[in-house]
């Protein structure tokens, strides 16, 4: 099968590359070529600006491909060129969203089915910020809907980790733990949900090899995990020496902690529908999630690797994280 993805050199691209070339499809490469060029000797690699629309599209000429993965979508205009460009040469488009796109992210166990987020009238349509991410999102799966119909395929994925994660979301937990000592957390009960790139970019090509369409949210683990579990497990995977303290929401939110950022996987209350969805349609259509324990390990293992690892792009700094630490204890020595 000859598969075409639109980006692919960063992080789930790289690791859908892998997957399809271990099934022994033929993958062609597009993207703007200037990042991680060299990974992909071997491959055909076909380079252009999607920002320009059409014309920047001009490298794929009027070649068919079996399947096309959207990596790099973002804003409708950009979605749109390449959808109805490759609408009549190609089976499948698969195009990467986002849980994002969901209008709330208060309820739990949210379907495919629920209603999604929309812009503003009169909003940009052509900028991401971090309130327009989600509606873009579903701007941008509405166009590959009507582009291709019951031939459009379309992930939304949580948080993905896992080896050569650039925004360190996850990264920053099995680090931190590793190095032990008091670690401020989140509320324990805190619903958690991520999915391992691997894992995803395997089912992806599943999904391609199968013909399966539809809309598909895609996270986990199958079953649910909280916060405790998931910094035990953490603890469990680097044998290290740590006290977790969990504190409330209001805490953090006092303290200026920025969500997702500062602190990964913590979004606070009443927003942990966000990191509850419900996956039953994707576990259902061949979804398979390994431990943990193993994206634990393998993360630890390729943060080890990184020339910059002392540096981390995501997480409170040590400084920040003990000065919190020494608040929340002598305040509630006080009580």
């Amino acid at each position: 099968m000859n598969i075409l993805i639109l980006g692919g050199t960063v992080f789930l691209g790289r690791h859908i590359v892998y997957a399809a070339a271990k099934r022994g499809h033929t993958v062609t490469l597009f993207h703007r070529g200037k990042t991680n060029a060299e990974l992909f000797d071997g491959f055909e690699v076909l380079h252009g600006d999607r920002d320009d629309g059409v014309d920047g599209l001009a490298a794929l000429g009027d070649r068919r491909w079996d399947a096309v993965v959207d990596t790099c979508g973002y804003t409708p205009g950009v979605v749109r060129a390449s959808a109805q460009l490759l609408a009549e040469r190609t089976d499948h488009y698969v195009f990467i969203s986002s849980i994002s796109v969901l209008a709330d992210h208060d309820t739990p166990r949210q379907t495919e089915d629920t209603t999604l987020a929309v812009l503003p009238e009169g909003a940009d349509r052509e900028t991401v910020t971090g309130e327009s991410y989600g509606p873009l999102k579903a701007l941008c799966e509405a166009e590959v809907n009507e582009a291709f119909g019951e031939r459009a395929i379309v992930v939304r994925p949580g948080l993905i980790v896992g080896p050569f994660d650039p925004s360190d979301r996850f990264t920053y937990w099995p680090r931190r733990i590793a190095q032990g000592g008091s670690v401020l957390a989140s509320p324990q009960d805190q619903p958690v949900q991520l999915i391992d790139v691997r894992d995803l970019a395997e089912w992806v090509v599943h999904l391609i090899d199968e013909k399966i369409s539809g809309t598909f949210n895609a996270t986990g683990p199958r079953e649910p995990l909280t916060m405790g579990q998931m910094l035990l497990a953490c603890q469990a995977m680097t044998a290290s020496f740590t006290e977790f303290v969990h504190v409330p929401d209001e805490f953090l939110v006092e303290h200026d902690v920025v969500p997702f950022v500062q602190l990964p996987l913590w979004i606070p209350a009443p927003h942990h529908g966000f990191l509850d969805v419900d996956i039953s349609r994707a576990l259902a259509n061949g979804l398979v999630l390994r431990p943990l324990g193993e994206t634990i390990c393998d993360t630890l293992n390729w943060d080890a690797t990184r020339p910059d690892h002392t540096e981390i792009g995501a997480g409170l700094t040590f400084e920040r994280e003990q000065e919190l630490i020494g608040v929340w204890e002598s305040r509630q020595r006080r009580v």
